[in-house]
């Protein structure tokens, strides 16, 4: 073998920038999602903001009880997301989840592991998204069941929304809610849509619903706020990036109040 040249070391520093990337977006995903990193990709990374995934555990079907059984991760999971570094948002991204357990809950095991962090559930999202358009009578779309949607329906009729219909479709599986097309979404949100509603949340980090928003909202006339749009619209906001940007929906012109 001929030999090895002589590895010289370079005393000269070379400049280092604070960060690799101005911004900081952190991403919870469940192990079985398919739909919320693309989508935060999609939607939230750039040259100046990156985004930065932890997956964990969760097992179908999506019931209550097996919805519950993610908390005891979340600090683990934040913990495993650039350590010992500060983020400037991190996104728990599961709905069903964030109503069973709790945005305080789930706030206060992200923090554990990230302390200050500014903390995003999708339907906290969803909530502001909606308050960003100043409606309160709204129609729900979910891909649960309807013992999975109930605490959907709390939640937000907790929080002062007048729910003027709620359709769900009854799927336990979140992959198979994943399978669902955007075309096909368009068309449920029509049918789901209540003419007394003045706009229409939909539910779920594993559906494609961010792709069919401008389709949706062509179908009803109204505003569409989703869980990954708004979450990821919301986690924008938060790193200072107020650009508008209609292709994602009406959202996406509106600021985080």
């Amino acid at each position: 073998m001929k030999a090895l040249p002589d590895i010289s070391l370079e005393t000269a520093r070379p400049t280092l920038d604070a960060r690799p990337l101005e911004k900081r977006v952190g991403l919870i995903a469940l192990a079985t999602d398919h739909t919320s990193e693309v989508d935060f990709r999609r939607m939230v990374a750039s040259e100046r903001i990156g985004v930065y995934v932890a997956r964990i555990p969760y097992a179908n079907p999506t019931t209550p009880e097996n919805l519950r059984k993610m908390q005891p991760s979340l600090s683990a999971g934040a913990a495993l997301i650039l350590p010992d570094e500060q983020l400037d948002a991190v996104c728990y991204s599961c709905t069903s989840a964030s109503v069973v357990i709790g945005d305080a809950e789930i706030e206060a095991a992200i923090q554990a592991a990230k302390p200050g962090v500014p903390v995003v559930t999708p339907p906290m999202a969803g909530m502001r998204g909606l308050n960003a358009f100043g409606v309160k009578r709204i129609s729900i779309l979910t891909p649960y069941t309807v013992e999975t949607s109930r605490p959907m329906a709390a939640y937000f009729a907790a929080h002062g929304f007048d729910i003027q219909s709620f359709t769900c479709l009854g799927f336990e599986d979140d992959r198979e809610m994943a399978r669902i097309t955007p075309a096909s979404l368009v068309g449920m949100a029509r049918k789901a849509m209540h003419p007394q509603a003045d706009a229409l949340f939909v539910s779920c980090t594993a559906l494609r619903a961010a792709l069919a928003v401008p389709g949706m909202e062509e179908a009803i006339g109204r505003p569409v706020v989703t869980s990954n749009q708004a979450s990821a619209w919301n986690c924008l906001r938060l790193c200072g990036d107020d650009t508008p940007r209609p292709e994602f929906g009406r959202l996406w012109t509106k600021p985080l109040a």
